[in-house]
């Protein structure tokens, strides 16, 4: 048998999955994840090799009506652009609901002629399963071009070995694969370190600390055996500085800590992290200030 490789698209509105569903499908985490929606901001790319067959799954962030910031606009843009470039589309919705922002992503999926998979997440916190038959059947109906609608749990890992299994079946044949088989991202580690550190502040601060807030590495080199990590972490007001310094700096020492743990885990090695946390007013509405954080 023949191999197969190519790419797939992990898309759906913000908050129903999606980065936690790619962390289950590779068995470690490069995708960060948090309560608050639009956590992802980049394409994050997963790379993950069975057998005979290579699926690099594209996490997008999630697409959303709202685009009056620039940093939104990118987001879309981030989000819409693989959509023609893939041979599958994984659809995330989340368990029994159907909202406006998912009406908003099926819009854009209508436009593509690429098959599209529906993985209807969280089903293990649905406690009436006689309402998710109609509800698949309902799915179903709404989406021109599915090709099948999968109940999973990204977070236990319900069924995700089944949906992988279906997007593969979905890819070209190849004689050979596009990264090495023990390869699993090909974003660069300064973008990772970059998310982590992120996740540490979105997860440890949570409503407290509006959106505009971004993490620029200044520093990513070893002195010796020990991985030196120095950021900035951007926001656009001095109240909000105070917010992730807390009393004392505990906050800040308390975001960095976790944040280095995750590194030492992500990278396998020692690392010295030092973060700063600098003011840049109105960041997240200037393209060229976005331009310079990394957002293109």
């Amino acid at each position: 048998m023949s191999k197969r490789c190519g790419y797939a698209a992990i898309v759906g509105r913000p908050n129903v999955g999606k980065s936690t569903l790619l962390n289950t499908i590779l068995g470690q985490k490069i995708s960060i994840t948090s309560r608050k929606p639009q956590t992802t901001r980049h394409q994050i790319l997963g790379i993950h090799t069975v057998g005979k067959a290579q699926t690099i799954y594209v996490d997008t962030p999630g697409l959303h009506a709202n685009s009056k910031q620039a940093l939104n606009r990118y987001m879309n843009r981030a989000a819409s652009a693989v959509l023609e470039d893939v041979s599958a589309i994984v659809f995330v919705v989340d368990s029994l609901l159907w909202t406006e922002g998912d009406e908003f992503v099926l819009e854009k999926l209508a436009k593509s002629n690429v098959p599209i998979i529906v993985a209807v997440n969280k089903v293990d916190k649905i406690t009436d399963k006689n309402k998710l038959l109609p509800h698949l059947k309902s799915l179903a109906e709404k989406l021109p071009n599915f090709h099948d609608i999968i109940p999973i749990s990204a977070k236990t890992g319900a069924n995700v070995t089944e949906l992988q299994t279906r997007v593969a079946q979905l890819l070209p044949e190849a004689e050979q694969f596009i990264f090495s088989e023990d390869e699993i991202t090909a974003n660069n580690e300064r973008l990772l370190a970059a998310e982590i550190i992120r996740e540490k502040i979105m997860r440890s601060l949570g409503q407290e600390l509006p959106y505009s807030t971004a993490v620029e590495l200044e520093t990513f080199n070893m002195v010796g055996e020990i991985l030196h990590v120095y950021a900035s972490i951007w926001v656009e007001r001095s109240g909000q500085k105070a917010i992730i310094i807390g009393k004392k700096g505990e906050m800040l020492k308390k975001i960095g800590t976790q944040a280095r743990l995750d590194l030492e885990k992500l990278f396998e090695q020692k690392v010295f992290l030092q973060l700063w946390v600098k003011i840049r007013s109105g960041w997240s509405d200037d393209e060229r200030a976005l331009r310079s954080l990394g957002y293109e």
